[in-house]
């Protein structure tokens, strides 16, 4: 029962009995067949129950999953021949971000992201995923190297935010990201992200404007989290679950508003339950749109990408009369 949330535990706690009936069997001469097919297609049923009615607040815990997928998961699986570079060439390097060159079905390509820990120890190292500024500019450093030699760049955004520590903002944090933003709309390779886990505030939006920006389907992309939102909104920061209901930060209630361009399907129970396949599915959207957009001309990119983004939050006006 370790990293069990709890919406799921009682689709977990039917796999065990499951798991346990078939250990008996194959231990003793007791045919147990026809109570594990029953109890298998239960199992079935429980998690299209669970697994298909997730609430926005599930949908927050699974982004948050202990075993959840990170940026580095991903290069693995996705890419080939890695080679991760380090250092924004001003301060130091930031292990919140990591990035490189690597390829993607031979073709160069640039691959960054956020990247936090799988224990404690790994989480102080990575800061829990939460950069500061040189990790923004480490990021920038990439992109514009990426652009000089024509590579795509592909991102994957899964952070809490941005640290807002005082040293970080002495360093100049707010500058850092807004320079991104400024920065990652010009560029003149296309540009694809990705959000995997979190995506909160202007910490995920440092490494998130491109060409097509997608959300793995128990993902979240907000501009504060649903305790932030709560403690601002009601001074109760544990009526987060009515917060998340309220602020629509899933996949499908940012398809529905325009933010993001698709959702890509996870694996029922979540992307840390089947990383080939979930890995797969990111494979197959990549090459859907780097064959699309490698063939669009420079300034069609930047006039695409400028529509794209003047699109999003435009609503209908009624004049009363």
């Amino acid at each position: 029962m370790k990293n069990v949330l709890p919406f799921e535990k009682p689709v977990v706690e039917l796999r065990e009995k499951i798991a346990e009936l078939k250990s008996f069997t194959s231990e003793s001469d007791v045919d147990l067949s026809g109570e594990i097919e029953t109890l298998e297609n239960r199992l079935e049923q429980l998690e299209q129950e669970v697994y298909g009615n997730m609430t926005p607040w599930d949908r927050v815990q699974m982004a948050r999953h202990a075993e959840r997928p990170t940026t580095l998961d991903y290069i693995e699986h996705v890419f080939t021949d890695f080679l991760e570079m380090h250092g924004d060439r001003y301060f130091g390097d930031d292990e919140a971000i990591v990035g490189g060159i690597a390829k993607f079905n031979g073709q160069p390509v640039t691959v960054i992201g956020h990247q936090r820990g799988k224990d404690t120890k790994e989480n102080l190292r990575r800061n829990f995923g939460m950069p500061h500024p040189e990790g923004y500019r480490k990021a920038l450093r990439l992109m514009k190297q990426a652009e000089k030699f024509n590579r795509p760049i592909i991102t994957f955004i899964d952070t809490k935010g941005a640290y807002p520590g005082r040293a970080a903002e002495e360093r100049g944090q707010s500058e850092a990201i807004a320079k991104n933003l400024r920065e990652m709309a010009g560029l003149t390779v296309p540009v694809i992200c990705i959000v995997i886990g979190e995506g909160g505030s202007g910490g995920a939006l440092g490494i998130s404007v491109g060409d097509r920006l997608y959300m793995l389907e128990n993902s979240t992309y907000s501009v504060i989290s649903p305790e932030g939102a709560a403690a601002l909104l009601w001074k109760d920061s544990n009526l987060a679950q009515q917060a998340a209901e309220k602020m629509r930060i899933t996949s499908y209630d940012l398809k529905d508003l325009n933010v993001i361009d698709d959702v890509i399907e996870e694996i029922q129970g979540g992307a840390h339950r089947d990383l080939e396949t979930q890995a797969k599915w990111i494979t197959d959207r990549l090459e859907v749109d780097l064959n699309e957009l490698n063939h669009i001309s420079h300034d069609d990119l930047l006039d695409r990408r400028w529509e794209k983004y003047n699109q999003i939050g435009a609503v209908a006006s009624v004049i009363q009369s």
